[in-house]
């Protein structure tokens, strides 16, 4: 049962050729007559086929591993933690509005890494995942080289940025 439910979780979030291998596989590993399904097993050995279990091929081509997003997520996480803190506790610029523009960045930094963490179970995740990851070093990036520096300036790229970010959104319409 566990195994169909995984099934059409993939189907929900992969295109049609990794599903259609996927549902492949699962019929060619249907339990003969006498033997015993486990289906942690059978997930098992379908994550194992993903990956190619060591035999160089896999049964997915032309798409990145899911877990990169949140390998980019986590990085980018720590980035928000420790800029956001800084913010907050270290950072005084000589005009306060800079401040309020670090706030920003910090705010936007940390909502589009949260959201990253959901680009594998998108039905693009490398559109979203990627548009995602370019807005948040383009819009919050240079918003806080901008606070740091304490020269708007450097804001040239924070507007592709927001574009960026909402591109990734729209992505999900598709």
């Amino acid at each position: 049962f566990l195994s169909w439910v995984f099934f059409f979780f993939l189907r929900a979030r992969a295109d049609v050729a990794f599903t259609f291998s996927c549902a492949q596989y699962l019929v060619t590993r249907t339990p003969r007559q006498g033997e015993v399904c486990n289906s942690f097993t059978s997930v098992c050995e379908l994550r194992a086929a993903m990956r190619g279990s060591g035999t160089g091929k896999s049964i997915v081509r032309g798409v990145m591993d899911p877990q990169l997003w949140h390998k980019v997520a986590a990085i980018s996480g720590v980035a928000a933690l420790g800029l956001g803190t800084y913010g907050a506790h270290a950072f005084n610029p000589k005009d306060p509005s800079y401040k309020q523009v670090w706030q920003t960045a910090s705010l936007y930094h940390l909502v589009h890494t949260a959201a990253l963490l959901a680009a594998p179970i998108t039905k693009h995740p490398n559109v979203f995942g990627g548009l995602l990851t370019t807005g948040i070093v383009a819009f919050s990036g240079t918003c806080y080289a901008v606070a740091l520096l304490e020269d708007r300036k450097y804001a040239r790229l924070a507007p592709f940025g927001g574009f960026a970010f909402i591109g990734a959104w729209a992505s999900l319409l598709f």
